[in-house]
Protein backbone atom coordinates (compact mmCIF):
# COMPACT_ATOMS: atom_id res chain seq x y z
CA UNK A 1 0.00 0.00 0.00
CA UNK A 2 1.48 3.19 -1.27
CA UNK A 3 1.20 6.53 0.97
CA UNK A 4 1.06 9.96 -0.77
CA UNK A 5 4.75 10.51 -0.20
CA UNK A 6 5.64 7.38 -1.99
CA UNK A 7 2.77 8.35 -4.71
CA UNK A 8 4.86 12.02 -5.08
CA UNK A 9 8.19 11.08 -5.23
CA UNK A 10 7.30 8.14 -8.36
CA UNK A 11 5.39 10.91 -9.64
CA UNK A 12 8.46 13.48 -9.74
CA UNK A 13 10.80 11.01 -10.88
CA UNK A 14 8.77 9.83 -13.83
CA UNK A 15 7.86 13.66 -14.31
CA UNK A 16 12.38 14.61 -14.41
CA UNK A 17 12.44 11.34 -16.94
CA UNK A 18 9.66 12.47 -19.29
CA UNK A 19 11.34 16.17 -19.31
CA UNK A 20 15.08 14.91 -20.32
CA UNK A 21 14.92 15.49 -24.06
CA UNK A 22 16.96 12.13 -25.30
CA UNK A 23 18.24 12.48 -28.78
CA UNK A 24 20.35 10.00 -31.39
CA UNK A 25 23.14 10.73 -32.80
CA UNK A 26 22.65 8.91 -36.14
CA UNK A 27 25.17 8.49 -38.55
CA UNK A 28 24.24 8.16 -42.57
CA UNK A 29 25.72 5.78 -45.49
CA UNK A 30 27.94 7.25 -47.94
CA UNK A 31 30.44 5.83 -50.96
CA UNK A 32 33.35 7.47 -50.07
CA UNK A 33 34.48 5.97 -46.48
CA UNK A 34 35.71 2.80 -46.09
CA UNK A 35 34.07 0.27 -43.39
CA UNK A 36 37.20 0.63 -41.32
CA UNK A 37 37.29 4.13 -41.30
CA UNK A 38 33.71 4.17 -39.87
CA UNK A 39 34.57 0.96 -37.51
CA UNK A 40 37.78 2.98 -35.86
CA UNK A 41 35.63 6.48 -35.56
CA UNK A 42 32.94 4.76 -33.94
CA UNK A 43 35.23 3.48 -31.51
CA UNK A 44 37.66 6.28 -30.80
CA UNK A 45 34.44 8.45 -30.60
CA UNK A 46 31.66 6.91 -29.39
CA UNK A 47 33.83 4.78 -27.36
CA UNK A 48 32.49 1.74 -28.72
CA UNK A 49 33.45 -2.20 -28.69
CA UNK A 50 34.69 -3.30 -31.95
CA UNK A 51 31.65 -5.78 -32.37
CA UNK A 52 29.36 -2.65 -32.12
CA UNK A 53 31.70 -0.47 -33.96
CA UNK A 54 30.76 -2.94 -37.14
CA UNK A 55 27.57 -3.90 -36.35
CA UNK A 56 26.27 -0.38 -36.63
CA UNK A 57 28.79 -0.18 -39.89
CA UNK A 58 26.72 -2.55 -40.94
CA UNK A 59 23.46 -1.15 -40.13
CA UNK A 60 24.78 1.91 -41.68
CA UNK A 61 25.93 0.14 -44.68
CA UNK A 62 22.47 -1.63 -45.25
CA UNK A 63 20.05 0.65 -43.69
CA UNK A 64 21.39 3.44 -44.84
CA UNK A 65 21.62 4.97 -41.43
CA UNK A 66 22.01 4.37 -37.94
CA UNK A 67 21.68 5.60 -34.45
CA UNK A 68 25.24 5.38 -32.89
CA UNK A 69 24.54 6.60 -29.52
CA UNK A 70 21.67 8.54 -27.43
CA UNK A 71 21.87 10.83 -25.41
CA UNK A 72 21.45 14.84 -24.56
CA UNK A 73 22.13 16.86 -26.86
CA UNK A 74 25.06 18.79 -25.26
CA UNK A 75 26.62 15.26 -24.76
CA UNK A 76 25.81 14.33 -28.39
CA UNK A 77 27.26 17.12 -29.81
CA UNK A 78 30.80 17.48 -29.79
CA UNK A 79 30.78 13.36 -30.42
CA UNK A 80 28.80 15.06 -33.91
CA UNK A 81 31.52 17.53 -34.62
CA UNK A 82 34.48 14.44 -34.36
CA UNK A 83 32.42 12.40 -36.38
CA UNK A 84 32.06 14.83 -39.40
CA UNK A 85 35.62 16.03 -38.73
CA UNK A 86 36.18 12.27 -39.75
CA UNK A 87 34.53 13.17 -42.69
CA UNK A 88 31.53 10.75 -41.68
CA UNK A 89 27.87 12.72 -42.24
CA UNK A 90 26.23 12.00 -38.74
CA UNK A 91 23.44 14.10 -37.26
CA UNK A 92 21.61 14.87 -34.09
CA UNK A 93 17.98 13.88 -34.24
Amino acid sequence: MRNSHQEQVVTEVLEVIDVADVKDLVVFNDDFNTFEHVINTLIRVCKHTPEQAEQCTWLIHYKGKCAVKSGAYEELNPLREAICDAGIDAKIL
